[in-house]
């Protein structure tokens, strides 16, 4: 048992990790570079970890397969890049990123995204590489509880390990997302996920979803999500904190609180989103019971949390 008031070893790892990728971007806006750069940067770091569902981390389907969500937006263009799908991309943000600079499109799935990936130099991985020992033992209990096969072990897993044991105290939504502003008032937003454990194969949630997992704008926002991804697409979440932003003469705070916690709450959805604001305001808001995130300003002190307070 863990005394009261002990953070748990994932705990303390994750908030170290946060503070990794809030480092690397505020060093990269601090050097004068872009919002762009910043939140891209960030978000790899963080699909390289373990910790989080995206990328090395990622939840499994429930055939046992991993299949990788992202994309990113410029709030200076309204330019955007998304890909869904993605099976063998080692990082799915700088994917969705070529997507918008390298080609007409938006958003690719699947093995036309892999396809574009490798087509520009993009480094590639056996689906092997993104496997975590405790992603899959979750997916074996939950599929357990749900009287379902669990299935084969995937090609080029490690074999069997030590059972890993669930943590109670910090909450499984591990999407992983940036927003920033930079010195020229441009802001940017990057999401990243794996997914729902246990989802259907083909399933695409919010977070390939321009306007609903993310969205940024000069004129309003940048704003990144996780949660309930069918009730994000369904409410588009994150274009309307900007559209309450922008046309609703709410504060950033204001708009975040009103969408999460009125309504997506009303749909008995849950979730949370960062969200920040050329004008420098920033905010964030969850109804879950935490939600793993970290906040500098320049000259400013790190704030890393992931429970309320």
């Amino acid at each position: 048992m863990q005394p009261r008031g002990t953070a748990s070893a994932l705990e303390a790892a994750v908030r170290a990790s946060l503070t990794s990728a809030l480092r690397t971007g505020a060093d990269i806006l601090d050097q004068g570079g872009s919002a762009l750069d910043a939140v891209e940067k960030a978000t790899i770091l963080m699909e390289d970890d373990p910790l989080f569902n995206a990328g090395r981390g990622a939840v499994f389907t429930g055939r046992g397969e991993i299949e990788l969500d992202a994309s990113i937006m410029d709030g200076a263009s309204l330019r955007a890049g998304a890909v869904a799908g993605v099976t063998h991309t080692r990082h799915p943000i700088a994917l969705a990123r070529a997507v918008m600079e390298k080609s007409p499109h938006v958003m690719l799935i699947g093995p036309g995204a892999d396809a574009f990936a490798r087509d520009h130099g993009l480094e590639q991985v056996d689906p092997s590489f993104f496997f975590t020992e405790r992603r899959w033992q979750e997916l074996a209990r939950q599929l357990g509880m749900e009287g379902k096969p669990v299935p084969p072990r995937p090609p080029g897993a490690p074999p069997t390990t030590v059972e890993v044991q669930p943590d109670a105290k910090v909450q499984e939504f591990g999407t992983v997302g940036a927003v920033a502003l930079d010195r020229n008032g441009n802001v940017a937003a990057a999401t990243s996920t794996g997914g729902v454990r246990g989802k259907l194969p083909g399933r695409v949630g919010d977070s390939a979803i321009i306007g609903a997992g993310t969205y940024a704008s000069n004129d309003s926002c940048a704003v990144s999500g996780t949660g309930t991804g069918e009730l994000f697409m369904r409410l588009t979440i994150a274009h309307e904190v900007a559209a309450l932003v922008q046309l609703g003469n709410r504060s950033l705070q204001g708009a975040v609180n009103e969408v999460i916690q009125n309504r997506l709450a009303a749909l008995n959805g849950d979730g949370g989103i960062i969200a920040v604001a050329p004008d420098g305001q920033c905010g964030w808001s969850f109804n879950t019971p935490g939600m793993y995130r970290a906040r500098v300003a320049e000259g400013g002190e790190p704030e890393v949390a992931i429970f309320p307070g």
